[in-house]
């Protein structure tokens, strides 16, 4: 595995790996890795021979009360595991690399309409438009054929795939399902800073999701109710819910009654740790 630093080296060595007539599969990530971004270094190795992973910490995305300055930073035992995984390049860019001179504030964004207003947009202002826009640079210092992203993000994969049509890259973006640990919670690197007693209590909000898909495939329709339901059950839990929302899976739109493909999403805070997940469902 070659470890790169700049655009200029990292562009350098994909052309020579497309001379090579390889495809190239790219996978976005802000490292602190765990196995389920593991299984998205896998599933592109399936789909390419050549496999890029970036490891970048995106300022943009996280807001003043948010916890940049603390996110996990894990490089050595990160460069480890994708070295086991086979992983052909790894991207490392600084502040400066990818927004020019360092300074976020003024640098070009990119806006997906839609997004900053809704489910996780609502709550946390500036936070697509900051994943929309580093995932546009990435894109064009990479150039990939294919870029795999986690089915946990939800909202954040749909928003790329509209980004992607809109702005016609040359990229098929993947979504694989969300990794989960043994007891269903979704795997997260934000997980970490949950004690011991959060820990244990977490999973309860996979299995108020699970509520809510056992009432819609038993024939419920009142869907606000339950949404309110499920969001006092949440806060019986200890959570403070920011939502749970049921939705159309292919558009995020609010469900019509004859809709049968549908997705529940939520967010909610345990102790200072802001958890999301979602559950698809397939009415019959």
């Amino acid at each position: 595995m070659e470890t790169l630093t700049t655009t200029a080296a990292l562009r350098e060595r994909i052309r020579a790996q497309r001379a090579q007539g390889q495809r190239i599969a790219f996978v976005p990530t802000m490292g602190n890795l765990h196995a389920g971004h593991l299984q998205l270094v896998q599933y592109a190795k399936t789909i390419a021979e050549c496999v890029v992973v970036s490891i970048f910490v995106n300022p943009m995305q996280f807001g003043p009360q948010e916890d940049f300055a603390r996110y996990p930073r894990t490089h050595d035992s990160d460069k480890a595991v994708l070295q086991d995984e086979g992983t052909a390049l790894l991207f490392m860019p600084d502040v400066q690399e990818i927004y020019a001179g360092g300074d976020v504030g003024q640098v070009t964004r990119v806006e997906v309409p839609g997004f900053e207003d809704d489910l996780c947009g609502q709550f946390r202002p500036g936070f697509f438009t900051g994943i929309a826009t580093v995932v546009t640079g990435l894109f064009n210092r990479v150039q990939p054929d294919s870029a795999v992203f986690g089915e946990k993000d939800y909202q954040q994969l749909l928003m790329i795939k509209r980004m992607v049509r809109d702005l016609c890259m040359p990229v098929e973006v993947l979504g694989v399902a969300t990794m989960r640990e043994a007891d269903g919670l979704a795997m997260s690197s934000r997980n970490g800073y949950l004690d011991a007693v959060q820990r244990a209590r977490a999973v309860r909000l996979y299995e108020v999701l699970g509520e809510v898909k056992a009432g819609l495939e038993a024939g419920r329709r009142d869907v606000g109710t339950l949404e309110q339901q499920a969001m006092e059950s949440l806060a019986e839990a200890g959570f403070k819910p920011d939502y749970v929302s049921i939705r159309e899976q292919d558009s995020l739109k609010v469900p019509n009654p004859q809709a049968t493909q549908l997705i529940v999403l939520a967010a909610a805070t345990l102790g200072t740790t802001r958890l999301i997940d979602n559950i698809k469902i397939s009415i019959t």
